[in-house]
């Protein structure tokens, strides 16, 4: 790690304290020589006449005793019992004033401010995807940055978004609402409620998700911005970091198969049954979200994946202007393959294959680092998603290696009722590349 970067790390409990430390040292000052002019003339005189009022108040208390050592030794004792009480007294009414105004934060408020300045001073992150896949991996990099700027696709027609888009003409709204949740510093009970989906016998709510609807009644209150939606649904789940999407532009996906075929829409292409051969966007001249291109520009560390490739990675790599930014970008970039191959998109997959089929769609180097999972799961869980024609992704990192790219391979799987990536795990790995 550079000298800079420790000196930063060293100072960034005070990011953002340097104008009021400032004043405070300014004010000491000042104080300071005031006092040091005006003692001989203003203060010493009040001091002496207060001492002796004191000693006319205590002197009955001590009758027939030489009140000159018990004076100063009572003086002594009044100043340091003055300076705790003060300090008590500041420290109640600091906390009174933080719980009124979070009543969230009862206690460890050092270490939340120590915990959020860390944070804000973490690397700058940029990672691309959708689906489950980016919202994992946001949960454990948000451990490490608050400068975190998730970029997702939207080019989902399916579910909730795709009867969202259908009816309000917005842009998908699904996996943002996945990655908000992921980031989120909010309650768990206001996070559950973005993620709470209406059961099939709700009429026309039926598997509506809270949080697309939330996201569709705050972009009808911004006029149809959808972006200022995203940031007020940001604010109110207290996210660390970002959210923003590839395009403003309404998109849909199509696909070429192996034989030829041509399927238009993200749900068909992955429910199609058929090897995929390329992807492409329609219409494919849609403009770049500005802020993403900033945010790859600017990053110390960008990562793509872990996602469905043909349907969650690639198809924000097809907006203009985001595949040129990766390729011009200094900072380390990572692809994260997936650990489990997908039924109807990445049948068989290895993991070679699922970077070319990356490189194929997009035609220019984008990444230099490949994370391979070579963790194994429980005999019964690769038992049970054998039945379901889903298998692990055979970790063939030679090659990777041979295609000229940097495999980083490792366990960064986590098995309960899924078998997925183990944020936290995936999380670490990552920081360690930063900070090399």
């Amino acid at each position: 790690m550079s000298k800079r970067a420790r000196l930063r790390r060293l100072l960034g409990p005070t990011a953002g304290l340097k104008k009021a430390i400032i004043l405070t040292l300014v004010g000491l000052l000042c104080f300071t020589l005031g006092s040091s002019l005006s003692f001989k003339q203003v203060i010493a005189p009040f001091l002496d006449a207060v001492a002796a009022q004191a000693g006319r108040w205590i002197k009955p208390l001590f009758p027939g005793e030489d009140l000159e050592i018990p004076l100063h030794m009572l003086g002594g004792l009044l100043l340091f019992l003055g300076l705790a009480l003060t300090f008590f007294g500041l420290r109640a009414f600091v906390r009174h004033l933080v719980e009124t105004l979070n009543p969230s934060m009862k206690s460890g408020m050092a270490d939340v401010y120590l915990r959020r300045q860390r944070l804000s001073q973490g690397p700058k992150i940029v990672a691309l995807g959708g689906g489950t896949g980016l919202s994992t991996l946001l949960r454990g990099l948000k451990q490490y940055s608050s400068n975190i700027t998730a970029i997702v696709t939207v080019s989902d027609d399916g579910g909730s978004s795709g009867r969202l888009v259908q009816d309000k003409g917005m842009i998908p709204p699904g996996d943002i609402r996945n990655c908000l949740v992921a980031l989120a510093d909010a309650e768990k009970a206001m996070t559950d409620l973005f993620q709470h989906r209406f059961k099939r016998d709700s009429g026309t709510l039926s598997g509506h998700s809270m949080g697309n609807l939330l996201l569709a009644a705050l972009a009808d209150q911004a006029q149809g911005d959808f972006e200022k939606a995203i940031e007020i649904a940001s604010d109110v789940l207290a996210i660390r970091g970002r959210v923003v999407p590839s395009t403003l532009d309404r998109v849909r996906l199509r696909a070429v198969l192996e034989d030829g075929d041509e399927i238009c829409g993200e749900t068909a292409i992955a429910h199609a049954g058929r090897r995929i051969r390329r992807v492409f966007l329609e219409p494919a001249s849609v403009a770049p979200h500005q802020p993403a291109i900033d945010a790859i520009r600017d990053a110390d560390l960008v990562c793509i994946g872990p996602g469905s490739v043909f349907t969650s990675v690639v198809p924000n790599l097809l907006v203009p202007g985001i595949a040129q930014a990766l390729k011009d970008c200094r900072s380390p970039r990572v692809y994260i393959c997936n650990v489990m191959t997908q039924p109807g998109e990445s049948d068989t997959f290895t993991a070679s294959e699922h970077v070319t089929s990356v490189q194929v769609n997009v035609e220019m180097r984008i990444f230099d680092y490949v994370f391979v999972n070579t963790g194994e799961p429980s005999q019964a869980a690769i038992e049970k998603y054998r039945e379901v024609g889903q298998h692990m992704v055979d970790a063939d990192v030679d090659r990777i290696r041979a295609m000229g790219f940097r495999p980083v391979s490792g366990n960064y799987i986590s098995e309960s009722d899924f078998v997925r990536h183990d944020p936290m795990r995936l999380a670490k790995r990552l920081m360690q590349m930063v900070s090399r």
